[in-house]
Formats: C-alpha cells, sequence, structure tokens
C-alpha cells in the first residue's frame, strides 16, 4: 500500500509558503518550502501568532520543526492530519511508534513502527534512524505538540495517566546509552588546526575564523545563539591586564557580548560573556572587511563570495566547522557545532579554571551537566586509572 504523503495543490502550497515569508527571520527558506508540503493553514496562523506573540526565535523554530514532523507522521500513520485536540489513543501511537525494544522488533515485526510509516518518512526526508528514537527526541515533540495545543485553546491529554505510563515502560524497553551531541570535543589545538585551514583571505575565510575563535572564546556558545549574534549585542569594553594577577602587565582589547534571550536566559536578562585579546581583534577584522555595522554578525556569503544580509541558520554554523573539520584532515562525522561547547569546558578543565569560573563564561545552569566535561578531563589526566601501567 502506498502511503506516500499527499501533497497539497500548487495554489495551497504556494499561498502557504507566502505566508510562512512572514516568518523569514526565523525559518530559513528552505525550510519555509518544507514545511508548506505539511502544515494545514490553521498550522501556518498558529506559528504566525506565536511569532506576533513574541515567543523566541529559537523556540518558535523549534516548534515549527516538531509540528512539521508531526503532521507528517499522522499523515503516514493516519492517513489524515493531526486532530486537535489529540486523543490519548493517538499520543500513545506516537509513542509506540517511536519508543521500542529492538530486540522484541526482531521476533515481532509489527513492534514499534509500522515498516510503510517508516519507509514513507524517510523518503520525505524526516526520518534518519532505523532504531527507536531518542526519548528526550519523544518527550520534546510532545511537549511541542502539548504547547501548540494549549495555543489553540485547547485541552489536550499529555498528562493522562495511560500516556505517562506507555511513556515510562517504553524508555525502559528502548534503553540505549545517550550519546553526546559531539563525539569529540574542538579543544584548543583542535580549534588551532581549524583557524589554520582558513587562514586564506577571501571573505568567507575571515567570516570562518571569527565565527570559530568567537563561538569557542566566548564560553562554547550554541550555534543557534552565533546563528543569531547582531551587531548591537557587542560592546567594546576598556582593555584588560593579559595578566589577571598583574594590573599593570600589557593591555589586551575586550569587548562583552550581552546574551539577551538564549537557551538559559531571557531577553531582559544581564547576562554577558567577554572576549580577551586574539578573538577581539578577529572578530573586529570580519567586521570591518564585510562592513557589518548593524545586523546579523555571521551571514551566508554566495558561491561569488558576496555577502547576503541574511543570517546564517544554526544548521549553516554546523555545516561550516564541519567543513573546516574536514579540510583540517579530521573526521567530520565525530564533530559537531556543540564540540565547541563541550571543548571550551574541557579545555578550561586541563588548564586547571575553576568550574565556576568558566561556568561564569559558558553561562551553564546545571553544574552537574558542566561538571561532566570536567570530570572527563580530569579522569584522562589523573592518576586512577594508572594504578598499574
Amino acid at each position: 500500500m502506498d502511503l506516500r504523503l499527499p501533497k497539497p495543490v500548487p495554489d495551497q502550497k504556494l499561498r502557504r509558503a507566502e505566508a510562512l515569508d512572514a516568518l523569514d527571520s526565523v525559518l530559513p527558506f528552505d525550510r519555509r518550502d518544507f514545511l508548506a508540503e505539511f502544515l494545514t493553514d490553521d498550522d501556518v496562523a498558529t506559528l504566525r501568532h506565536l511569532a506576533k506573540e513574541g515567543i523566541g526565535a529559537n523556540s518558535l523554530r523549534a516548534l515549527a520543526s516538531d509540528l512539521g514532523y508531526l503532521e507528517a507522521w499522522s499523515l503516514a500513520a493516519t492517513g489524515f492530519s493531526l486532530p486537535w485536540p489529540a486523543s490519548e489513543a493517538l499520543l500513545i501511537k506516537f509513542v509506540a511508534h517511536h519508543l521500542w525494544d529492538p530486540a522484541k522488533r526482531d521476533v515481532l515485526a509489527t513492534h514499534g513502527m509500522p515498516d510503510e510509516v517508516a519507509a514513507t518518512l524517510k523518503a520525505e526526508g524526516l526520518l534518519r534512524v532505523d532504531g527507536p528514537h531518542a526519548p528526550n527526541t519523544v518527550r520534546r515533540r510532545l511537549s511541542s505538540w502539548s504547547t501548540l495545543t494549549g495555543w489553540r485553546g485547547l485541552k489536550g491529554n499529555f498528562s493522562a495517566p495511560g500516556l505517562r505510563s506507555a511513556i515510562k515502560l517504553a524508555v525502559r524497553a528502548s534503553a540505549r546509552p545517550r550519546g553526546r551531541k559531539s563525539k569529540k570535543a574542538v579543544t584548543a589545538d583542535i580549534l588551532t588546526a581549524l583557524l589554520k585551514a582558513c587562514a586564506g583571505d577571501r571573505l568567507v575565510d575571515v567570516r570562518d575564523r571569527a565565527l570559530l575563535i568567537t563561538a569557542f572564546a566566548s564560553g562554547g556558545r550554541r550555534r543557534s545563539e552565533i546563528a543569531s549574534l547582531r551587531f548591537e549585542q557587542i560592546v567594546e569594553e576598556d582593555p584588560v591586564p593579559a595578566d589577571p594577577k598583574a594590573p599593570d602587565s600589557e593591555k589586551l582589547p575586550c569587548l562583552s557580548i550581552r546574551l539577551g534571550r538564549t537557551k538559559t536566559t531571557q531577553a531582559d536578562s544581564d547576562a554577558f560573556v567577554l572576549l580577551v585579546g586574539r578573538p577581539v581583534t578577529v572578530l573586529q577584522s570580519w567586521l570591518e572587511r564585510a562592513g557589518i555595522r548593524e545586523g546579523a554578525v555571521f551571514r551566508g556569503i554566495d558561491r561569488w563570495g558576496n555577502l547576503e544580509k541574511r543570517a546564517l541558520t544554526p544548521q549553516a554554523v554546523n555545516l561550516i566547522l564541519k567543513r573546516r573539520i574536514a579540510e583540517a584532515g579530521f573526521d567530520p562525522m565525530a564533530f559537531s557545532a556543540h564540540g565547541l561547547r563541550s571543548g571550551y569546558l574541557t579545555e578550561t578543565a586541563r588548564r586547571g579554571i575553576p568550574l565556576p569560573e568558566a561556568m561564569q563564561q559558558s553561562q551553564h545552569r546545571s553544574v552537574q551537566q558542566a561538571s561532566n566535561y570536567y570530570n572527563d578531563a580530569e579522569r584522562t589526566l589523573g592518576r586512577a586509572a594508572r594504578v598499574i601501567v
């Protein structure tokens, strides 16, 4: 049975794509066309309403992506668009299709996501895994589903005992080791190699150097924060001493980056991080070369080397890192943009910088999460594993 997702007629798709143009600061152009394939008119109206209500760009981008997936899954699994509100049975079906026991699937073909549903989603480029999803991914999509239900003025079944029980049992059945967002950390030595890989004088080289060193030195900023960084967030500060313990030592240039709304801070937060020394000069060189005096700091550059007005997307930041990783002779599959974040904390641990000081720069809220990188560095450099060598 062919369960390929039904396409909207051209006029419907064009109308939805044009409606999504209002969200062009949040949704990349290519994502606009993708979402127009699956979202209903009501879905588009909901997203535009959320944008007007001032929801954060990253949150709106995640909601739009999750909604697109949920609509596509519903069409493939049931033949219909998402009902609002969704029944408890449909929510449990979603959990059963995405969290399941691989061992049981080997002896029971009907366990987990049906093959025809998986094939349909893979054909649309929406499903990239053969096994069960990560529990956090499923929880996030259910959370997005719940949020969108609430914004429509409806009450969902997301707190139903049956759903909570299904999630708990499914997580236990599909348990798998939690992988890191980046298998390897971009530590200072790897960053040095990356900067050498983009040491040329092309505009794209100047941009990539500034992007990589700014993301790392500012505490390992998330790719979404780097993509959304604006010139107005950068404040020139008084020069600071090269040696904090010697106030009269050589002075280094200093900039502060006002973070505004991030994953761990609010828009009206006073949170900021500092850039000192070489990262300042590299970033300033990019701004001067590109003639950027307002708006997005890191922007696209077309194939002819022309600077675009549109900011880079978080996905583009990740691709830039992977491209430079490959050019530096490393395996791009082993690294992602999150490696800049984990690499910063790993490097501070190696250099004996106290965790609270490092967290001021990285803006981690969770000591436990931040200390994981410290623990890994200390274990590899410590004596406990060297009792017998």
